[in-house]
């Protein structure tokens, strides 16, 4: 059975997918909560562990390569 982005089961076809939600739609069956705040903590400290070890110089080309994303030019460089 496929596994959706929070890791809960889910139907692989169409028709199986329609069943579960007018199960959960008739109170058969349980709706699982999307939110895991043990998974989203631990992103988080990925995120600080990651900043913490970048160097000056790759904060600055992440930063210009984030400004050319989304302003669709490439910004000047020191």
């Amino acid at each position: 059975m496929p596994k959706g982005p929070q890791g809960q089961k889910r139907p692989a076809d169409v028709i199986g997918a329609a069943i579960r939600v007018a199960r959960i739609a008739t109170g058969e069956e349980e709706e699982t909560p999307a939110n895991d705040p043990q998974k989203s903590a631990s992103g988080k400290l990925g995120g600080k562990n990651r900043a913490r070890t970048l160097t000056t110089a790759q904060r600055k080309e992440i930063g210009r390569k984030a400004a050319a994303a989304r302003w669709g030019e490439e910004s000047p460089t020191d």
